[in-house]
C-alpha cells in the first residue's frame, strides 16, 4: 500500500512537472518587448512589439533564432494580435496609427487614425466580421475595416482609460479602461461603449479577456485581484473577485487558455500566474529575472506566452 502511494504520488509529481515547464528566450537588447502575440499554428512564430525599438519582432521558438522588421520613424508600438488574415497586426502609438505586416514579404503598411488627437493606442482585437478593434488610453476606442481601409474613432465614455480589449466567443467586444475603474461593452454597429462598473470601486481594470463561455475575466491593477463579469447573470450575481496570492499583488494582464484556465501577470511577486475557476487555485511561475514585467499574456493550445519588458525576453509555460 505504501509503495502504491509513493509511486502515484511521483507520477502525479512528474506530471504537475511536465504540466509546469518554462522556456525563456532573448531578444535584442533594448527592444523592451511590450505584446506578444503567437501564431495560433503550432510551432509557428511568435511575434512580439519591440516597443524600445520602434519594430515588431518575431520569433522562431523551434531555433531561437528573432528578427525586427522596424516600422518607421516615430514608432512605438504597444498591441499586436494575428489577424484572420495570418498577419500580424500592431496599434502603434509612436505613428498614432494601425500597422500590418505582411508574414511573408515583410511589407509594412499603415492605416493613420482619422484625428489629429494624440490617441495613445493600446491593444487590438478582432470581431467575428474581421474588423480590427482597438483602445486608446487618452479617451478613444475605434475600428479598422481591412477589406475597404477605413478607420473610425470615437471619443470613449468617461475619458481617459481604455486599455485592454477582447472578443468574446459570441462576437461581443469588451475593453477595460484603467483610468475610469470600468470595462464597458461596444455596440458593433455604432461604435458606442456602455460602461459596466465592477463593484470595487478604484480598481483598476487593466485587461480583459473572455472564457468560452463569454464571462469576461478582468485583471485589476489597483487591488491585486482578478474578477469576472457574466452577462447573463443578474446584475446582483454578474460578478467574482479573488485577489492574487502574495503580500501586495498587481494584476497587470489577464489570459484565458483553450481549457479555461486564467492566466495573470503579477508585477507584485514578479511572477506569472495561473487561476483555476473551478478549484479557486493559484499556481505562480516566478520569473527568472529580477524585474522581468510581463505586461500582457496571450497562447495557443498548449502554451502561454508572455513578453518580459525588464529583461529583454518572451516567457513561454508549456501546460
Amino acid at each position: 500500500m505504501k509503495r502504491w502511494y509513493l509511486w502515484l504520488a511521483a507520477l502525479l509529481f512528474s506530471v504537475w512537472s511536465q504540466a509546469a515547464e518554462v522556456k525563456y528566450f532573448d531578444v535584442p537588447r533594448g527592444a523592451r518587448p511590450h505584446d506578444v502575440a503567437p501564431d495560433p499554428k503550432p510551432g509557428g512564430p511568435v511575434w512580439y512589439t519591440a516597443q524600445g525599438q520602434g519594430a515588431l519582432g518575431r520569433l522562431d521558438p523551434a531555433t531561437g533564432k528573432v528578427e525586427q522588421i522596424a516600422l518607421g520613424s516615430g514608432s512605438s508600438p504597444h498591441g499586436v494580435v494575428v489577424g484572420p488574415d495570418g498577419a500580424p497586426w500592431v496599434t502603434d502609438s509612436g505613428l498614432n496609427a494601425i500597422v500590418r505586416v505582411d508574414p511573408a514579404t515583410r511589407e509594412v503598411k499603415r492605416f493613420p487614425l482619422p484625428i489629429s488627437s494624440y490617441t495613445n493606442l493600446n491593444t487590438p482585437t478582432f470581431d467575428k466580421a474581421g474588423r480590427l478593434w482597438f483602445t486608446g488610453q487618452s479617451g478613444y476606442h475605434g475600428r479598422l475595416d481591412p477589406a475597404t481601409g477605413k478607420v473610425e474613432v470615437w471619443e470613449s465614455p468617461r475619458g481617459r482609460g481604455p486599455y485592454g480589449i477582447a472578443t468574446t466567443p459570441s462576437g461581443e467586444v469588451y475593453y477595460a479602461s484603467l483610468a475610469g475603474n470600468h470595462i464597458a461593452r461596444v455596440d458593433l454597429a455604432s461604435g458606442q461603449a456602455t460602461p459596466i462598473d465592477p463593484p470595487t470601486a478604484g480598481q483598476g481594470a487593466r485587461r480583459v479577456w473572455s472564457d468560452s463561455t463569454g464571462r469576461v475575466w478582468v485583471s485589476e491593477w489597483m487591488t491585486g485581484h482578478v474578477s469576472v463579469y457574466d452577462p447573463k447573470s443578474a446584475p446582483d450575481k454578474a460578478w467574482r473577485s479573488w485577489k492574487l496570492p502574495g503580500k501586495s499583488p498587481q494584476a497587470y494582464s489577464v489570459w484565458v487558455d483553450e481549457k479555461d484556465k486564467v492566466w495573470l501577470t503579477d508585477f507584485g511577486s514578479n511572477a506569472i500566474v495561473r487561476f483555476d475557476p473551478k478549484t479557486e487555485a493559484f499556481e505562480s511561475f516566478p520569473s527568472t529575472s529580477k524585474g522581468a514585467a510581463v505586461r500582457q499574456m496571450l497562447g495557443r493550445a498548449g502554451e502561454a506566452w508572455g513578453a518580459e519588458s525588464g529583461a529583454d525576453r518572451l516567457v513561454m509555460v508549456k501546460h
